[in-house]
């Protein structure tokens, strides 16, 4: 566990470009250099501040360097009428990754998914990011198999809008 001083907190307007700063650290890391990568993450950064965004961004520093984000939000309806808290991504910069860091931030989530009367803390990790599954194992998380994530994307998602199956404003 690190010595350092850890807080979090959701980020707030004045937060939007070290928010953007992680978001386009966290999208190099997973998927290389991109066109546009800058102008996409200061959007999601903005759309998460600014409550235009179904989620929020909790920001975490150790001794005032910010060094991971979260990304959650409620969702309902959940077990006996409670609310889930969903956890989209949770990303440590490098040179954070191994001083505890994750956990607090996964502590810390916790406690507010606890203060905001939610019963289950829920969240996904990819099967091909073998360091995260043994990260959540360690922490001794329950590992859902009765649920199957399911995708809509690129021209899948763009046939299913287009399709007859569309929302009918008139009804």
């Amino acid at each position: 566990m690190t010595s350092a001083r850890f807080v979090a907190r959701f980020a707030e307007p004045d937060d939007l470009p070290i928010l953007a700063d992680l978001l386009l650290t966290a999208n190099r890391h997973y998927w290389g250099e991109r066109d546009g990568a800058r102008a996409m993450t200061v959007a999601a950064a903005d759309a998460m501040v600014t409550g235009r965004s179904g989620c929020k961004a909790l920001i975490a520093w150790t001794d005032g360097k910010p060094c991971a984000f979260a990304t959650v939000a409620i969702l309902h309806p959940a077990q006996n009428e409670h609310g889930t808290l969903f956890m989209k991504d949770l990303f440590v910069t490098e040179g954070a990754r191994g001083t505890g860091i994750g956990t607090q931030v996964m502590h810390h989530l916790a406690s507010l998914a606890i203060e905001l009367g939610c019963k289950r803390f829920d969240w996904t990790a990819e099967t091909d990011n073998p360091e995260a599954l043994a990260f959540y194992d360690r922490m001794g998380a329950e590992r859902v198999d009765q649920k199957v994530y399911f995708r809509f994307s690129g021209e899948t998602l763009a046939a299913l809008a287009a399709s007859d199956a569309a929302v009918d404003d008139e009804r």
